[in-house]
């Protein structure tokens, strides 16, 4: 970064010092990236890096990266270059300590690139104490060879990995716990065989006292074991909420499914996968193996009284199993009755106004109640199943209790067993069918996180925009050349193409229309450009350079597009505005409020930029929401411009405002323009027309228009 670009950031007041300290860092390690690509996705605080960011961050340019708190002059050099933490979420460079001269090498990011010796006293009084030690990961190339499957870590399971030290901990607690539980049965027992015969008082208080102390621990380690499944529960969740969202957000526009209620179902099924994940499910699954030593400790005692306890827990596990495939078979249907509800609901609410302008509220209705009449049936026969289990394992263990005062009490005739021994295996026997008959109950919740952790696996395997281990060129600045060769292209789903064998080139500053009839495929190159989608055949090439080599981050940061059907966001004018370039001034702001046309609305508006806009801009006309989408596409001072359709629906003298400043704004810049207002045609010098996914013109503006005009071309107009 040099000198004058930190000085028109600093004089926006946007200067970011940890990410511009992690940009210095990948350029020190030869890692050739843009700030764009850094931050591209991540939930940035205030439009700024954090610390802890910094690993996802660095991540995408194969840098592993370990936060240390460590003072200065014990650094090792190995570490360095590594970026130092400041007071007040300041961030530098440090190169390297030199404790000969007490002097630290130092890059500040808001001062250029060149480094500094700074005395290491300073130093460490600005610093936080913590460093950022970054390395580049090994990777294998094309030359190693491949000595078996190379596994990658799943999405769900590696992240239940990462808290491997913390279950491992849970587990040794849940072991303690259950010899605790053994105390009570042998405390009992000892009380009604050795303490009443012998009215022996002082043993009495002895052991009263010895199992109280062990009644504290247990307590103490149950809430340390909550304490711990809770954190690791909550560790997980949010690691995963932000994985779910980024693929989502990642994924490539092909790969969307169609109904997205559909879509918002399936990723709001993560919730079921998190319950069952959570202190209940994992406790009585760490709590089975140690019914075996409750049996164990029954038969230490009297072998014979294990016999209904073992029958009873076939009985309920054999019932349990059984019915595994009915569940499972319901519990897929209602998630996908589920689902089509959901998206129901959501296809109401999208197009509420249009449901009550077409008076269709009874269609909807209808589909509604038909979709959750059946999803209330699939329902209460899950429930009716679960419940069925539960209740039969409520019933067995009743059932083996009575078996065992039966057999107890001819085991005590005959002198087999005590009173004390009959009474302990009696509370033994229920605490080691606890797990067992919790197990049962268990399935039910299975078969749900199973089905709803499928259908998230199946959205996390789908195919995203930056694969993480893909190398984009880093590409900051961009002229503005396009070049369509032999590009075809078609949606999914669809029969025919939307382009074929497209070709065309387009200087940078150059000003070009493309005209043609409804669905003839325009819209489509704008996506092309965009990258919002990629060609089946062909290339798309910007400034000489294929598209899919380019970072979508730095491409679409230097590309305005103004859509068909602008898309607003609920939030603040400013907001809207600003929303790809949070750090801008206010005079940019009012630039591009100007640019759009909406300037005047918006001054005389009480609020002004900070007038309410509702979701989808619904509070606004569909010429402002136009203004603002224009405006907006100018905010980020991007090479090339896309409007398809800019002006639609705006009046003839807004259409006017807009293309005298279009005109004035333009200057420099690529326009590839879309639209059926003739009007707007003084803004290019050139147009190509295009028919059913095929160029038939191609030419200066005054050519094909004459050729238009005489249908020598066709209606393309």
């Amino acid at each position: 970064m040099g000198q004058d670009d930190v000085s028109q950031l600093a004089s926006e007041g946007v200067v970011d010092t940890l990410l511009e300290s992690l940009f210095l860092v990948c350029r020190l390690h030869g890692v050739a990236t843009s700030r764009d690509a850094l931050v591209a996705g991540l939930p940035l605080r205030d439009g700024k890096m954090t610390p802890a960011l910094v690993k996802r961050s660095a991540s995408r340019v194969h840098l592993a990266t370990t936060i240390l708190k460590k003072p200065l002059d014990k650094t090792r050099q190995e570490f360095l270059p590594a970026i130092l933490l400041l007071k007040n979420d300041e961030a530098c460079v440090v190169t390297n300590v030199s404790l000969d001269n007490m002097s630290a090498g130092v890059i500040f990011p808001e001062l250029g690139d060149a480094e500094v010796a700074v005395p290491l006293g300073e130093l460490m009084a600005r610093s936080a104490g913590y460093f950022i030690v970054a390395k580049l990961r090994f990777t294998f190339d094309q030359r190693a060879p491949s000595v078996g499957k190379v596994t990658v870590r799943h999405w769900f399971w590696g992240s239940l990995a990462e808290n491997s030290r913390i279950y491992r901990d849970i587990m040794v607690a849940a072991f303690v716990v259950n010899m605790f539980a053994l105390a009570m049965p042998l405390f009992t027992m000892n009380v009604y065989d050795r303490v009443l015969p012998n009215r022996a008082t002082e043993t009495l208080w002895v052991m009263a006292l010895g199992i109280s102390f062990i009644f504290i621990g247990d307590l103490v380690l149950r809430t340390m074991r909550g304490y711990f499944l809770d954190w690791a529960s909550t560790r997980i969740d949010i690691k995963l909420t932000a994985r779910i969202m980024e693929q989502v957000l990642g994924i490539r526009l092909e790969q969307r499914p169609n109904s997205v209620g559909s879509f918002a179902s399936n990723l709001r099924s993560f919730e079921t996968v998190r319950d069952f994940i959570t202190s209940a499910t994992i406790t009585t699954l760490i709590d089975i193996p140690f019914g075996l030593i409750f049996i164990g400790v029954m038969a230490w005692i009297s072998w014979p009284m294990i016999i209904p306890v073992l029958l009873g827990a076939v009985v309920i596990l054999i019932y349990s199993f059984s019915v595994q495939t009915k569940m499972h078979d319901l519990s897929e249907t209602m998630y996908r009755a589920s689902a089509t509800r959901n998206a129901t609901l959501i296809e109401s609410l999208v197009g509420l106004e249009t449901v009550k302008a077409l008076g269709i509220e009874g269609q909807m209705q209808r589909k509604w109640e038909h979709s959750a009449h059946f999803l209330t049936e699939v329902s209460s026969k899950l429930r009716l199943l679960s419940s069925s289990i539960n209740n039969g394992a409520a019933t067995m263990q009743q059932l083996i209790t009575v078996s065992l005062v039966i057999l107890g009490v001819y085991l005590v005739i005959n002198g087999e067993l005590t009173m004390g021994g009959l009474i302990a295996s009696t509370m033994l026997a229920s605490r080691a069918l606890v797990p067992i008959a919790q197990t049962a109950g268990l399935l039910t919740q299975y078969h749900n996180a199973a089905t709803s952790l499928n259908s998230l696996d199946e959205i996390m395997q789908r195919p995203v925009e930056r694969p993480a281990d893909s190398t984009f060129l880093s590409r900051p600045v961009f002229n503005g050349d396009i070049e369509f060769r032999e590009v075809s292209f078609s949606y999914p789903g669809a029969e025919s193409n939307a382009l074929t064998k497209v070709s065309f080139k387009i200087k940078a500053g150059e000003h070009v229309a493309i005209l043609g009839r409804m669905g003839s495929g325009k819209s489509t190159i704008h996506k092309l450009i965009l990258g919002l989608y990629q060609p089946t055949e062909g290339a798309v090439l910007i400034d000489g350079i294929d598209a899919r080599q380019i970072d979508p981050a730095e491409l679409r940061r230097s590309i305005g597009y103004v859509q068909q059907d602008t898309q607003l966001f609920y939030g603040s004018m400013r907001d809207n505005l600003t929303i790809s370039a949070p750090h801008v001034d206010d005079a940019a702001v009012i630039a591009v409020a100007r640019i759009g046309g909406i300037d005047e609305f918006v001054n005389s508006h009480p609020k002004g930029f900070d007038m309410l806009i509702g979701e989808r801009g619904e509070t606004l006309s569909g010429g402002q929401r136009q203004g603002v989408g224009v405006a907006r596409a100018f905010i980020n001072k991007p090479a090339i411009l896309l409007l398809d359709e800019p002006t639609s629906a705006m009046d003839h003298s807004g259409e006017d405002a807009i293309k005298t400043r279009l005109a004035e704004n333009t200057q420099n810049k690529t326009l590839l323009l879309i639209s059926h207002r003739s009007s707007l045609y003084a803004l290019v010098n050139r147009i190509i027309v295009i028919d059913s996914g095929r160029i038939v013109a191609d030419g200066a503006k005054e050519q094909v228009t004459d050729a238009l005009r005489n249908g020598k071309i066709g209606k393309a107009l």
